[in-house]
């Protein structure tokens, strides 16, 4: 990868200091010049497809990864992660699902 290749991250994170936490450590270590930060899983879903708040957005230019928070409002992560692979456009898009949960079931 060239060093003045903008790397993009979608950061889904309902938690401001999680959120905060990652956006820091992804800057301190050069590893995203621009990062989004959405709160929620429909908001993640919006600004993927360019759809409610996000129609102007122009949606042939995807994160290089999505950062998804597992437990979500609105929509949780699974289905936030469902709809990515599901969709042509953007199917092969890199996502990498985080938790903080401690429970078993979530980890797995």
């Amino acid at each position: 990868m060239s060093s003045h290749a903008q790397v993009e991250v979608l950061l889904v994170e309902d938690s401001p200091r999680d959120a905060e936490m990652t956006m820091r450590t992804l800057r301190r270590r050069n590893l995203a010049n621009n990062i989004v930060h959405v709160k929620d899983g429909q908001e993640a879903l919006d600004w993927l497809f360019g759809e409610g708040a996000y129609a102007g957005r122009d949606t042939a230019h995807p994160p290089k990864i999505v950062l998804l928070d597992l437990k979500l409002p609105k929509v949780d992560g699974l289905e936030v992660l469902r709809a990515i692979r599901a969709d042509e456009r953007t199917r092969l898009l890199a996502v990498t699902v985080l938790t903080s949960s401690a429970e078993e079931r979530d980890v797995i």
